[in-house]
């Protein structure tokens, strides 16, 4: 009886396209890209500096604001230099585990700036609706034991992805149609099943993402409860407009990802280039978005910056 060996060999390394489809337009694509990634490295980076230096803004809603444009930097720089290293040079080459470290950070970083806007959310609470004890409640170890169980939420999620992704052994196309790493993008070029993959992500995604949103959602419920009962009109205005700022950061935020789910999950028909540079949208957007809405409605900011300019002239 003749014995038959198959032997399967699994790909440990891959090519990021960059967006399929408009490859000739690489070049012209790359502008509005790095364009994006130097705002969002030069205000996030002003904005650290500026919340560092002034000792008027060591406060926990600037602290938070402070961690939050330091994740921006990092979701960013995971993401950009190799989408533009694929556009300018097409050097789209990576190695699996190379691919697999550049989706742990963007899930874990996802996962952690949502976790802080949930802890914004919290901030503006006590702020409003427990003004005479906010500093009593969020004393300096809260908000550190607070930053770090968000820290390490986002790395005990994430961090089985790891396992789920090496067990799998992938011997189909090693051409990835992305310009970054993605946990199921990469799993679904696996020959074998990957639903544990698929289940373990939807889990992930409604212990964290989901979780936030609706305890976000119920912070603010709270704090409208609260703002309408206030005596004043211009309390009323002066608390609606400490919240802003966050609201408009957390739409932000929040949107362009959901909007990504139900184009993938809905969007059949949607050429592929349109679902990748929709993914870059909510890569680029914040980052670039948050610092420039913080400094133009948040007074105190717009205070500092100013001075720092004048400070500078002088």
């Amino acid at each position: 009886m003749a014995i038959t060996n198959i032997t399967v060999i699994s790909h440990t390394f891959f090519y990021l396209l960059g967006i399929p489809g408009l490859e000739d337009q690489h070049i012209w694509i790359s502008i509005p890209f790095f364009t994006c990634y130097i705002v969002a490295l030069l205000g996030n980076s002003l904005l650290i500096f500026i919340i560092v230096t002034d000792n008027s803004l060591h406060e926990p809603m600037y602290i938070f604001l402070c961690i939050l444009a330091g994740l921006d930097i990092s979701l960013s720089t995971i993401t950009i230099p190799k989408a533009l290293a694929i556009f300018w040079f097409n050097s789209g080459g990576i190695s699996l585990n190379a691919c697999i470290t550049q989706f742990f950070f963007i899930h874990s970083t996802f996962v952690a700036e949502s976790g802080i806007l949930l802890l914004m959310a919290f901030d503006r609470y006590v702020a409003i609706c427990y003004p005479l004890r906010y500093t009593m409640i969020l004393t300096r170890s809260v908000i550190i034991k607070i930053v770090m169980s968000i820290y390490l939420r986002s790395i005990v999620t994430i961090f089985p992805m790891i396992f789920l992704v090496k067990r799998l052994p992938f011997c189909k196309n090693n051409l990835l149609p992305h310009t970054y790493c993605e946990h199921i993008g990469l799993a679904k070029y696996a020959c074998a099943s990957f639903r544990v993959n698929i289940l373990y992500g939807l889990f992930v995604i409604f212990i964290t993402i989901v979780l936030d949103v609706i305890l976000i959602v119920l912070s603010y419920c709270m704090i409208l409860h609260a703002i309408f009962h206030l005596p004043s009109q211009e309390a009323r205005h002066k608390a609606l407009n400490t919240c802003g700022s966050h609201i408009c950061v957390i739409f932000l935020f929040y949107i362009p990802g959901i909007f990504t789910v139900l184009v993938q999950r809905y969007g059949k028909k949607i050429p592929p280039h349109v679902h990748i540079l929709i993914a870059n949208v909510c890569m680029l957007a914040p980052p670039v978005m948050n610092p420039i809405i913080y400094g133009i409605k948040t007074k105190q900011i717009k205070n500092s910056l100013s001075h720092l300019l004048f400070h500078r002239k002088r």
